[in-house]
């Protein structure tokens, strides 16, 4: 490659959520009800070990049947790549077209909900304490984005802060909103729709709709605009 070509900026089409999704096989509903009936939770969570990690067919087939009889509730569409693990996913409901990518984690809470809605894309080692957690329609997550849930109370102060109370706030990511590579959303935070966290950005209150905030602790940095090329580049930390 030229010298002269790097740093070149190009536009690309999206390709997640942008194409119709496609319809499940047909023997996709019966394989997940056999599977529900046969094992159990207990019995799919020991399952869903053999095929966890492997990127062959049946693997990536075995995966998202599992996830799909596990569930609280599950639409189709459903991507679930290598590694991409969970905990407690009872309580989870999951909508059409969501992607999980490789190795990320979704760690829900026995008593707890966590709603992930259509068309949801999320990157590679993202992270959710997902207690009280909300992820609206046609969020985009980027690779290594964490949202916690709760915190330690830490007090009394002469009991090690690991063995005080949790306290759990309600997370929400609005429709369509994007949060960057290894952003970071802390508990009882709301990000509105169409907001763009930027990359490494450590979220501590709301963010307003349609807006853009970056930096530790994340700040307002502008309205998103038409005519703003940097409204699209968040995912890749250029913010």
């Amino acid at each position: 490659m030229s010298v002269d070509r790097l740093g070149e900026a190009r536009i690309v089409q999206a390709v997640h959520g942008r194409h119709e999704r496609p319809a499940d096989p047909a023997y996709q509903a019966g394989l997940v009800e056999e599977l529900r009936q046969s094992y159990g939770r207990a019995g799919l969570i020991e399952l869903y070990g053999r095929f966890a990690t492997g990127d062959g067919v049946v693997d990536t087939m075995m995966r998202k049947a599992i996830w799909q009889a596990i569930t609280r509730s599950c639409g189709t569409g459903l991507q679930v790549a290598g590694g991409a693990g969970f905990k407690h996913p009872e309580t989870f409901e999951i909508g059409n077209g969501v992607f999980i990518g490789a190795q990320a984690y979704i760690q829900g809470r026995y008593d707890g909900t966590c709603v992930i809605g259509d068309n949801v894309w999320i990157g590679p080692m993202a992270y959710f304490d997902a207690r009280e957690l909300v992820i609206e329609d046609s969020v985009g997550w980027g690779p290594g984005a964490k949202v916690l849930g709760s915190t330690h109370t830490a007090l009394p102060v002469d009991v090690p802060i690991i063995r005080t109370d949790l306290e759990i706030k309600p997370v929400r990511i609005c429709a369509e909103a994007d949060i960057g590579t290894n952003a970071t959303i802390l508990p009882g935070v709301t990000i509105g729709k169409g907001a763009i966290i930027g990359a490494g950005a450590v979220v501590v209150s709301d963010v307003e709709p349609f807006s853009v905030a970056a930096g530790v602790p994340a700040k307002f940095i502008r309205w998103r605009s038409e005519n703003d090329p940097m409204t699209n580049m968040s995912r890749e930390g250029r913010l």
